[in-house]
């Protein structure tokens, strides 16, 4: 596919990356369109790889050999960094842009199947805290995750670049209606534990073998943490404990310390 010069901003043909700062006119573009983009060589190879399917390139004129490998019927358009950034609304350092075809999400049964640990995520709406809990998931021996219908979309592209492209290796799934649907999580066998700085909490080391053996580590949004809803659906609330007086982590740190602590036996 021969590329594809661009000069023109306001060219039809990539629209797609057009005002990526805009958080709400993606929100209202790429999901109702099927498609998400991915920003740097790195996170467009794990897309590639993951088996998304490329709709087209867009990136810098300089940089075009770096990726000409990946394109096979997908247009690579290029243009200079003025372009670029009059495109998209910022600098685009990293140089590579990719827009992606969506696929259908699996169903929660089909996340759950087979999993031995799920992180279940409410509210969490910071593309970055949500990229860097996907990040963790991937790392630490998390097997799937299941979103409540206000969190942020983890295809969005902040999360995907935060996540490192671990975003398309982790199955995930929609949980509706919220709360009352974690009665599908406790159904396939899972213990949900309603993460919280509460002094009253069981903390994460203390678990009996039996609540660590099938875990829902449930996490809420930075700041105002789980609805009450939330932890009246929840089988037991756990804590990571705290010293010198500070009282909570930032919720994706916090992820992240109760990942590896509920994975800690596979690599005893």
């Amino acid at each position: 596919m021969p590329v594809v010069p661009i000069s023109d901003p306001s060219d039809e043909r990539i629209a797609d990356y057009r005002a990526l700062t805009d958080v709400e006119l993606r929100t209202r573009w790429e999901p109702p369109n099927g498609l998400f983009i991915a920003e740097g060589e790195l996170v467009v190879r794990r897309a590639v790889r993951a088996g998304y399917r490329l709709r087209s390139l867009l990136m810098d004129e300089k940089r075009v050999a770096q990726v000409e490998d990946l394109v096979d019927d997908a247009p690579l358009y290029a243009g200079d960094q003025g372009v670029l950034e009059a495109i998209t609304g910022f600098h685009v350092h990293r140089g590579v842009l990719a827009s992606f075809h969506r696929r259908p999400l699996p169903t929660v049964q089909e996340v759950l199947d087979g999993a031995r640990r799920i992180a279940v995520l409410e509210g969490m709406n910071s593309h970055t805290n949500l990229g860097a809990v996907f990040r963790s998931v991937a790392a630490l021996g998390v097997d799937g995750v299941l979103l409540s219908p206000t969190c942020a979309d983890p295809l969005y592209r902040r999360s995907v670049r935060v996540s490192m492209g671990e975003v398309f290796a982790i199955p995930y799934a929609r949980l509706e209606p919220w709360p009352s649907a974690l009665d599908t999580v406790r159904d396939a066998g899972f213990t949900v534990l309603a993460m919280t700085p509460a002094p009253d909490a069981v903390p994460l080391q203390r678990l009996t073998a039996q609540q660590r053996r099938r875990p829902a580590l449930l996490l809420g949004a930075e700041g105002p943490g789980l609805t009450r809803e939330a932890f009246a659906a929840s089988d037991l609330h756990v804590v990571i404990p705290m010293r010198r007086g500070v009282d909570s982590l930032n919720v994706a740190t916090a992820a992240a310390v109760a990942f590896w602590e509920l994975s800690r036996e596979d690599s005893d």
